[in-house]
């Protein structure tokens, strides 16, 4: 069994190719990008977003956070989450691999955002039910249902100019999602069953009362004194954890915008937040000769959602009612969208904060690989089953 070590630092030599090779791809990069935006553009854009992700993103992530983790604290504090785990422990073993508290984390992510499954995480009561290797795959459950109940709502409340109903378009797109966060889980809980094994507990200093027993731990005092102090700790977590994701989200999420977006309305670059150069769009239409049968596109434009889906649901789901306004899109692409949408739910701008707020940085890649083939099988599940039920 391969176990994962901190990292330690290794002495290289001072001559090598490796700050070479570096420079040349990060100047190249920046290169490109700025030759397309403008230098200017290009550095006024990317300090913006960052500025305007900071406002818009992570202070919404930590005050949902916040709520979760003290919503979080109570229902381990009163025994919810145990009883959760009773009742579902039968469904969701088979279908996921995992203890029936993780439906607890699809619920909160569905109402919420992707982070949100973290405030649980990151309580001792919840993680009691799941093993070291099971720890990590909550990322990609909780992503898969992340933005779930705001991208379903938006999809059924669009209107089509031929008066279509999109509601079981958008209900078939949900089972879609649902379908591929089974895959993600599976595979990446393949992986880190091989990296941790499948007996190590999540922490090894506690006895895990909940686990080895019928019993739960509960604080002391009066009822009044055990819910304040359950919310007040709960709260403090989510406090912790909107701080810890702050530089990936503004990292990773400011590079993966940029590669994502175009440029402002009018059709030039002028320095404002949330430009790009539009190049995973591109690259989507590349490859429309492989997405559009996988996915049944009514017209190639809508490989730009699930695309813009890679970095923000929100951005994605933004695209829709131009394209159904246009005809470009049908009841089967809305299937699609709200499928892809919110199984990937912008994951690669939160799956490495998510992976490094866990404490399993080191399995990010694998985590967006599994996440990747999980998002595909959403929108190739939707995409036959709308097909499916049209036969009907």
């Amino acid at each position: 069994m391969r176990k994962l070590r901190p990292p330690k630092l290794t002495a290289k030599p001072v001559r090598s190719l490796e700050p070479i090779l570096f420079l040349a791809v990060f100047l190249g990069l920046f290169c490109l990008i700025g030759s397309k935006m403008g230098a200017v553009n290009m550095l006024s854009t990317m300090m913006n977003t960052a500025y305007q992700l900071l406002l818009d993103t992570v202070f919404y992530i930590m005050a949902v956070a916040v709520l979760a983790g003290a919503l979080s604290a109570l229902f381990s504090e009163f025994g919810v989450i145990s009883m959760i785990n009773r009742l579902l422990s039968p469904l969701m073993k088979p279908l996921y691999g995992l203890p029936g508290a993780a439906s607890l984390g699809i619920i909160t992510t569905f109402l919420s955002d992707n982070p949100a499954i973290l405030a649980l995480a990151n309580d001792k009561s919840f993680r009691r039910y799941f093993k070291m290797y099971q720890l990590p795959a909550l990322t990609n459950i909780g992503t898969a249902f992340g933005m779930g109940a705001i991208v379903t709502t938006f999809m059924i409340g669009l209107n089509s100019p031929s008066g279509e109903s999109f509601v079981s378009a958008a209900l078939i797109g949900t089972l879609g999602a649902f379908i591929g966060s089974i895959v993600s889980t599976r595979i990446m809980l393949r992986h880190t069953a091989k990296v941790y094994g499948k007996d190590a507990p999540c922490d090894p200093d506690d006895d895990g009362p909940e686990m080895a027993t019928g019993h739960r731990a509960v604080r002391e005092g009066s009822l009044g004194m055990r819910v304040i102090d359950a919310v007040m700790a709960g709260g403090k977590t989510g406090v912790a954890l909107g701080l810890d994701i702050i530089p990936g989200v503004l990292i990773i999420c400011t590079l993966v915008l940029m590669l994502t977006n175009g440029p402002s309305d009018a059709g030039v670059y002028t320095g404002a937040a949330y430009e790009g150069v539009s190049f995973f769009p591109w690259l989507g239409q590349k490859l429309s000769f492989l997405i559009t049968p996988l996915f049944g596109f009514t017209s190639t434009e809508g490989i730009a959602v699930p695309i813009t889906a890679l970095g923000s649901a929100g951005a994605a789901i933004g695209l829709v009612p131009k394209l159904v306004a246009a005809g470009s899109a049908v009841g089967r692409d809305v299937a699609v969208f709200t499928a892809m949408c919110m199984c990937w739910s912008g994951y690669l701008s939160t799956h490495i904060a998510m992976m490094n707020n866990l404490k399993c940085g080191k399995l990010a890649g694998r985590a967006i690989v599994a996440h990747t083939i999980g998002g595909v099988c959403a929108g190739v599940a939707a995409n036959w089953l709308y097909q499916l039920f049209a036969l009907l």
